[in-house]
């Protein structure tokens, strides 16, 4: 966002190379799907809806060396309560490539050690834009093994709120209380981190 104070829309793009689910992310999804009783969740105009036909397919181009993807849009996670929590932004979409297929499959194998830090050969590449009126702004986020990442990041935040680098207490999201480029740029070089502040004319959905 840098300096806007609101935005239209944010779409938050994920590529992975694959999605071989842990015990913990079937685990999950059973829990949600059960929870939301078969429908899917969007957020548009402000507020959550609960919507009951298919997820809509849309084209992402992606940074190279990803490139232009078919994407499962309004695959809903977390970002959608998250990011409108703390910036006035009345659209946002979570979408996901081809690797949303894999773990919805059952007979998807769960993950396996590629290297001797127990990472798996996974890759990921998370691409964000935010638009306002025809501007654009965008940031991505690559590295290897979207489980392993889990742990830095905790390890990060909790350092941070015990030497008071923290700035908001109490139910905040992360984006309250860390500057968050600040914040992935200390996750380096475990993942790469790019700010895309150049605006141009965009089209919706491109």
């Amino acid at each position: 966002m840098g300096d806007w104070t609101s935005a239209d829309e944010a779409h938050i793009a994920y590529a992975l190379s694959n999605w071989h689910p842990t015990a913990g992310t079937r685990l999950s999804g059973a829990v949600s799907r059960e929870r939301r009783g078969g429908a899917r969740l969007r957020y548009r105009g402000g507020q959550c809806e609960r919507r009951s036909d298919a997820a809509p397919l849309a084209q992402w181009t992606f940074p190279e060396p990803v490139g232009r993807r078919s994407m499962v849009a309004e695959f809903t996670m977390a970002d959608v309560v998250t990011v409108p929590k703390h910036l006035a932004i009345p659209d946002v979409t979570y979408m996901d490539a081809e690797a949303a297929r894999d773990v919805a499959a059952p007979d998807t194998p769960a993950p396996t050690a590629a290297d001797g830090s127990g990472r798996s050969d996974q890759t990921f590449l998370v691409d964000v834009a935010v638009r306002s009126g025809g501007a654009e702004r965008r940031a991505t986020a690559t590295g290897q093994d979207i489980y392993a990442i889990t742990a830095p990041l905790v390890v990060e935040a909790l350092d941070r709120v015990l030497t008071g680098r923290a700035r908001a207490t109490g139910v905040a999201s992360a984006g309250e209380i860390f500057e968050a480029p600040d914040f992935l740029q200390a996750l380096t070089p475990r993942t790469a981190f790019g700010l895309h502040g150049h605006e141009h004319k965009s089209v919706r959905g491109a």
